[in-house]
C-alpha cells in the first residue's frame, strides 16, 4: 500500500525546505501549488487572487491538489510526500471566514492521506515574500485552522520538532 504523507502548517514553517531535501534524497514529492496559482493570477493583473476571488482561487487549489493525489497513485511509488493536502483548502477558507461549497469537504473525505506531519510556526525561520503576505502572527492562527481541519477528519497529527532540515527529515522518516 502506498504511503501518502502530507505536510501541514502555516506559511513559512519549513515545509517546502523539508520537501526539497526529501526530493534530493530520491523521494517522490508533490510541491505546494498555491504559489503557482498566485503567480498565474499576477500575470493576469490580479495581485492576490485569494483575496480578490477566494472561491476561484480555492477551486484552482482543490483541482491541483486532487490531480497531485491521483498522479501520486499512478506513480506506483511506495511513499509520496505532499506539501499541503486537500483539507488545507477548506482550512484556509475557514480562516478567512469564506463560505464554501460542500464539494471541498467531500473531496477532503474522499482522498485520504496516510500520515499528517504538522510544521508549527517558528519565528526564527519565518520570512514573507511576494506570494507569502501573511504576518507571523497570522501564520500562527492559520496553523490552528489547519490542525482543526485535519483533526475533524480523524487524522492523528504528528508535530515536527524545531530542528535543522536534515534532522527534521530524519524525524519524519523515522516516524513512518
Amino acid at each position: 500500500m502506498q504511503e501518502k504523507i502530507v505536510f501541514i502548517g502555516g506559511p513559512g514553517t519549513g515545509k517546502t525546505s523539508v520537501l526539497k531535501f526529501l526530493e534530493q534524497k530520491g523521494f517522490h514529492c508533490m510541491p505546494e501549488i498555491s504559489r503557482e496559482v498566485t503567480r498565474e493570477a499576477q500575470k493576469q493583473g490580479i495581485e492576490q487572487l485569494f483575496l480578490t476571488d477566494p472561491i476561484l482561487f480555492s477551486r484552482k487549489l482543490l483541482e491541483g491538489r486532487e490531480k497531485q493525489f491521483l498522479d501520486a497513485e499512478q506513480s506506483k511509488k511506495n511513499i509520496v510526500f505532499f506539501d499541503r493536502g486537500i483539507p488545507s483548502v477548506h482550512a484556509y477558507m475557514r480562516y478567512f471566514k469564506t463560505e464554501f461549497p460542500n464539494v471541498f469537504l467531500e473531496k477532503s473525505n474522499s482522498y485520504k492521506y496516510t500520515k499528517v506531519f504538522q510544521f508549527l510556526p517558528w519565528k526564527e525561520i519565518y520570512t514573507s515574500d511576494n506570494e507569502r503576505y501573511e504576518t507571523f502572527e497570522q501564520a500562527e492562527i492559520i496553523s490552528t485552522f489547519l490542525y482543526d481541519a485535519y483533526s475533524e477528519l480523524g487524522y492523528e497529527i504528528i508535530n515536527v520538532p524545531f530542528l535543522d532540515v536534515e534532522k527534521r527529515c530524519e524525524f519524519i522518516l523515522n516516524s513512518l
